[in-house]
C-alpha cells in the first residue's frame, strides 16, 4: 500500500533549552475567557460555560516571521493568549488530572478577521472565516511546564511599534486551564500535540502592515512578528 501523494510535512514548533521539535496537531482555542474582554465584546462577563472554536495547522507563524495579511478583510485584530502544548489526551478527562497531560506553554496570538467574524455572527452564521487564514495564529517557542513550572499567574501583554496595546495577567482568566482542558476533552478527542489559546485580556484592536507586533508573556517568553502587505 502507498499513498496517492506525498502527504504534507507535520507543521513544528521549537522547543526551548532542546534540539528537538513538537509537532503540532489541532488548535483549540477558547472564547472570551477573560471578563474585561468580554466587556469590552458587549457580553456578560460572568462565569458562563466556556466556548471553543478551532484553527488549522497551516495557521501557525513562527518567532521572527513576517504575517501575510489576509484576504477578503481590512479589519484583521490581535489578541495575545498564554498557549499550552498537550503531550497526552483522551476523552472525558477531569481537571484534577488534566495538567499530567501538559508538555509547556508558549506565546500566542489570536488573529481575527474582525469584520468577516462580525458579519458571520450577524447572521448567525459559524465563524471559521473570521477565525481560519494563514498565519491566523503565530505562536512562540514552547517551554516545557519542567522548566517554566505551572503558568498560574503572570503579567502577558502586547504592543504594536512600542506602543503597549494589551495587558493583563494570566490570573484573570474566567476558565482555569485544567477547567479548560475537562471541558474541551468532555468536546473533542484531545491528542498529543495539540495547541490550546486560553483567550485574551482586554484591548484587543486592529493591525495593519508594516506593523511591529511584541507579545509577552511572564515566566513563558515573547513573541515577535511583523505584519506584511495583503496576499
Amino acid at each position: 500500500m502507498k499513498f496517492v501523494f506525498n502527504p504534507v510535512d507535520r507543521v513544528t514548533l521549537p522547543v526551548v533549552g532542546s534540539d528537538d521539535v513538537f509537532p503540532v496537531g489541532q488548535i483549540y482555542c477558547v472564547g472570551r475567557n477573560y471578563a474585561e474582554h468580554a466587556i469590552e465584546m458587549g457580553h456578560d462577563p460572568n462565569r458562563e460555560p466556556p466556548f471553543f472554536f478551532m484553527k488549522p495547522g497551516y495557521a501557525i507563524l513562527k518567532q521572527g516571521e513576517q504575517m501575510t495579511y489576509p484576504s477578503l478583510s481590512s479589519d484583521v485584530h490581535h489578541e495575545v493568549e498564554l498557549v499550552v502544548a498537550l503531550i497526552g489526551g483522551g476523552e472525558n478527562i477531569a481537571a484534577t488530572d488534566a495538567m499530567k497531560l501538559v508538555f509547556g506553554y508558549a506565546v500566542g496570538i489570536d488573529m481575527t478577521r474582525r469584520d468577516l467574524q462580525a458579519q458571520a455572527k450577524d447572521k448567525s452564521r459559524p465563524w471559521e472565516a473570521g477565525k481560519t487564514f494563514k498565519h491566523a495564529a503565530p505562536c512562540s517557542a514552547i517551554v516545557p511546564i519542567a522548566t517554566s513550572g505551572e503558568i498560574n499567574s503572570g503579567a502577558i501583554s502586547l504592543s504594536i511599534n512600542g506602543d503597549e496595546r494589551q495587558r493583563g495577567d494570566v490570573n484573570q482568566m474566567i476558565w482555569k486551564i485544567p477547567e479548560v482542558i475537562s471541558k474541551l476533552s468532555g468536546l473533542f478527542v484531545l491528542a498529543p500535540g495539540d495547541l490550546i489559546y486560553t483567550g485574551t485580556p482586554a484591548g484587543v484592536g486592529p493591525i495593519n502592515s508594516g506593523d511591529k507586533v511584541e507579545a509577552q508573556i511572564e515566566n513563558v517568553g515573547r513573541l515577535n512578528i511583523q505584519i506584511g502587505e495583503a496576499a
